[in-house]
């Protein structure tokens, strides 16, 4: 009987990518089914499919944000197309709603709302950038908004700080606002996920919404 691959990760001159797309798959159906964040779905799901062991240190098995967020899209396509593209709409309108009422402050959808790929479980993500964190704490509760403040990773990578963040629920939704300074603008209109853009700003989402 010839060896499945897919069960021997290690064998000399594998191919990989059968292997990353199963736990690609498993993975999008976790994050679809659940909420399950990226890093801990595609960890869960190489335990699933390769065994505690093999799992940790298997690290080059595992497929990139990228592939898991095509799987997750190609899942909503499969299970979800009869309510996925109206909650898809539903929480880019809620975006642009937020993102009018921060405009001063140039406000950027990014993350699942963006990509297309957010289902039931996605929460509304945003990047302003102003003189100071606190300005747009203040101008939130000034307008009777409730938030929560957290950290989330700069999206220059780990090399730098993480940037205050703000959440709160708006019409129901969840909303995410990552707060950062003015001179992160310039090179975050330069940043791309794959071929798409990584953020767009309001006249670019009112224009997507229009399509």
């Amino acid at each position: 009987m010839m060896a499945n691959p897919l069960l021997n990760p290690h064998d000399e001159g594998g191919d990989l990518a059968p292997l990353r797309a199963e736990i690609a798959a498993l993975a999008a159906r976790m994050i679809a089914q659940d909420g399950a964040d990226y890093a801990g779905a595609k960890r869960k799901a190489a335990r699933q499919v390769l065994g505690e062991a093999r799992a940790n240190g298997q690290r080059d098995a595992l497929p990139d944000d990228l592939q898991v967020e095509e799987a997750v899209r190609q899942y909503h396509a499969l299970f979800n197309a009869d309510t996925q593209p109206a909650r898809l709409r539903h929480l880019r309108a809620t975006a642009l709603d937020v993102m009018e009422k921060l405009a001063e402050y140039s406000p950027y959808l990014t993350g699942a709302v963006l990509n297309g790929s957010a289902g039931a479980h996605d929460d509304i993500r945003l990047q302003v950038f102003a003189d100071s964190a606190k300005e747009v704490q203040i101008y939130l509760l000034n307008h009777n908004v409730d938030i929560d403040i957290s950290e989330s990773d700069h999206y220059r990578g780990p090399r730098f700080d993480p940037v205050e963040t703000v959440s709160f629920l708006w019409h129901g939704e969840g909303v995410h606002v990552e707060l950062y300074e003015l001179n992160d603008l310039r090179g975050a209109r330069k940043q791309k996920s794959g071929d798409r853009p990584a953020r767009i700003d309001i006249g670019e989402l009112r224009a997507l919404l229009d399509e």
